[in-house]
């Protein structure tokens, strides 16, 4: 897990690079309309879209943007896309697991697409249920290591129904079941304390450590599979330590 905190930290630092391609505003806008469409567009109703607001912020997504959004969800206003949202499993680089969360108006174009990127990694798109089973859905929120102490966001996060609290590199990693998600993120949100990032994602018990090829292979393909437009999400069971995940980050600068 600590390899895969590290490197959700080093991509929101590099978000504001990303938010010129535009890639990450498609993203977003898509999980803002389906939450809309799903739950409604009022967010103090729709946990789901709350937190999808949340991230196009932090993007610094325009507001115009996020209400256009919302209101293409609700049906509001025309041109809205009906996308169907499908999870994709199957082994990357080292024989690791992986998840793949996507929207799509064409499922063939998509799962063609993603069996191009697993194989030319050297990987392979499996069946589903193939490695899903081993993962679980968790709420995860990075803190930086200076912005709180640990005694007391322990104490916040806990109070408010965090699973655990675990130092990783230099972030504090709050662990939550979902259906506390929300309030721990609320909780450390009204203390005035900074998060580097605060989302749900699905979270593999077992590890698989990569080092080296395999460790540069592996942070290739999360990034070829993030660059496609369908993808939305990419979960994975690797372990890469600090100093390596340090190495390769600089690499991609």
């Amino acid at each position: 897990m600590s390899g895969h905190n590290k490197w959700s930290s080093i991509k929101h630092k590099k978000g504001a690079a990303d938010a010129k391609k535009g890639k990450i505003f498609t993203k977003l806008i898509k999980e803002i309309s389906v939450a809309a469409k799903n739950g409604g567009g009022d967010q103090s109703m729709n946990a789901r879209l709350r937190s999808a607001i949340l991230a196009a912020k932090e993007a610094n997504m325009p507001n115009d943007n996020i209400t256009r959004a919302i209101k293409k969800g609700t049906g509001e206003l025309d041109g809205g896309m009906a996308y169907e949202e499908v999870m994709y499993e199957g082994y990357g680089p080292g024989g690791t697991a992986v998840l793949v969360e996507a929207m799509t108006d064409n499922k063939n174009r998509t799962v063609s697409e993603l069996r191009h990127i697993f194989t030319r990694a050297g990987g392979n798109l499996g069946e589903s249920g193939s490695v899903g089973w081993m993962f679980k859905k968790k709420g995860v929120i990075d803190i930086p290591k200076n912005a709180t102490t640990e005694d007391a966001l322990m104490e916040i996060a806990l109070e408010a129904g965090a699973e655990d609290v675990v130092l990783e590199g230099d972030d504090f990693a709050v662990y939550t079941d979902p259906n506390s998600f929300e309030n721990v993120r609320s909780a450390i949100e009204k203390k005035g304390i900074k998060m580097d990032s605060a989302e749900l994602t699905m979270i593999c018990q077992t590890n698989v450590k990569l080092t080296g090829n395999d460790a540069e292979a592996m942070i290739k393909f999360i990034e070829k599979l993030e660059d496609f437009d369908d993808v939305q999400k990419v979960h994975a069971n690797y372990d890469i330590d600090d100093a390596e995940m340090d190495r390769i980050a600089a690499a991609t600068e």
